[in-house]
């Protein structure tokens, strides 16, 4: 980062107390506008600034791609492709579950392929959520994913490949590509990277076979409908699905599950590691608990034994008796305990459940997959 852009980011204050204030939560503030100081204004011009030349790059590599200029690889199976438009989180782990479980009920050997972001060397906090998850489905993760791909098929004999994340990996062939739009932020606040969270201009959904809106129920009616008639004047004729992350279960890592009617009314500290902080904190709220104190890390964080350390500390100074310590499935899987300093420790269990749209994206993967 450049020293203009570090001395106003150093600058740049904090409207909430109780949150650890990370990259992804800063960057939020800045380019959404709700930070509205005069260093804010100046820094969201520096970045879009910077959004220039990172936008011609990304035209100019679409445009290669397109021309067949650039090379794209293709394996011997079908690949099946969950992505997005934007840097953050989407909801793509929750429907990478809901595609192999379609894929497994259609008798296929499934394997998964990701980049493995966050991973310090091993399995990242999607893959072992996913493991946790999916047992009997094997995750791949390295940066060469045609590579992964070949060894899927050749040693695993897998008979369809689900690429996470990957809707930007063009030099992969894909047979199909679901591409998710959070209801709340669609478009990363309107611009691409620095600036706002896209990583391509949204045109590219007309690369896309399938758009799923993530998170449809944490906006008003007309602003949905809104959204999809947006999205259809952009890609016409894809399957426009609307989804919600459907709270299941409070999981523990050793005690029995909580049933999420016991969570209403009890007094709860939450944290994560998320793309989306805000959404899981509605979603406490949503179940009727009263979240007292919330902190954020950022996206795929590697809880360290200091990080424990403080969240003891920060619960110790929270808590009483009958307040519980709630994060995520993602975060818990890296944690491994089920209390923290005395206080019980809990996660938030959510699945993909569609609203619409389910029979005709599962008929459309179908027909992409089995190859009859």
């Amino acid at each position: 980062m450049c020293p203009l852009v570090c001395g106003i980011v150093s600058s740049v204050p904090t409207n909430d107390p109780r949150q650890n204030l990370d990259w992804s939560v800063w960057h939020a503030g800045i380019a959404s506008g709700k930070s509205s100081s005069i260093n804010s204004h100046l820094l969201r011009m520096v970045l879009w600034l910077a959004s220039l030349p990172y936008g011609a790059v990304v035209w100019l590599r679409n445009l290669f791609f397109t021309i067949n200029l650039f090379k794209i690889r293709k394996v011997a199976v079908p690949v099946v492709c969950i992505g997005n438009l934007t840097a953050g989180g989407t909801g793509k782990t929750p429907c990478v579950e809901w595609l192999c479980r379609v894929l497994c009920s259609l008798e296929l050997r499934v394997a998964i392929l990701s980049r493995g972001y966050g991973g310090a060397g091993g399995a990242n906090d999607e893959a072992m959520v996913l493991e946790d998850r999916l047992p009997d489905v094997p995750h791949l993760q390295g940066p060469d994913r045609y590579l992964i791909a070949q060894s899927a098929i050749e040693e695993l004999e897998s008979e369809v490949l689900v690429l996470d994340d990957g809707f930007q990996h063009r030099q992969f062939a894909r047979d199909l590509d679901i591409v998710l739009v959070d209801a709340t932020n669609p478009w990363g606040h309107g611009y691409l990277l620095p600036r706002g969270t896209l990583r391509e201009p949204r045109s590219g959904l007309k690369r896309a076979g399938a758009v799923v809106i993530t998170r449809a129920d944490q906006i008003l009616g007309e602003k949905l409908t809104s959204l999809r008639n947006e999205i259809t004047k952009i890609a016409p004729g894809l399957v426009l699905c609307e989804a919600i992350h459907q709270p299941v279960e409070m999981i523990s890592w050793e005690s029995e599950s909580m049933e999420l009617e016991e969570i209403k009314g009890r007094k709860v500290l939450a944290f994560c590691g998320i793309g989306n902080p805000g959404s899981f904190i509605k979603t406490l709220e949503n179940l009727g608990a009263s979240v007292v104190g919330s902190r954020v890390f950022p996206d795929h964080h590697a809880y360290a034994r200091k990080d424990i350390a403080d969240l003891i500390e920060w619960a110790s100074q929270l808590a009483d008796g009958d307040t519980l310590l709630v994060t995520t499935h993602k975060d818990l899987v890296k944690i491994r305990t089920s209390s923290l300093g005395g206080n019980l420790l809990y996660a938030l269990r959510v699945e993909m459940r569609f609203l619409s749209g389910a029979e005709q994206l599962q008929a459309l993967v179908r027909s992409k997959t089995l190859l009859v």
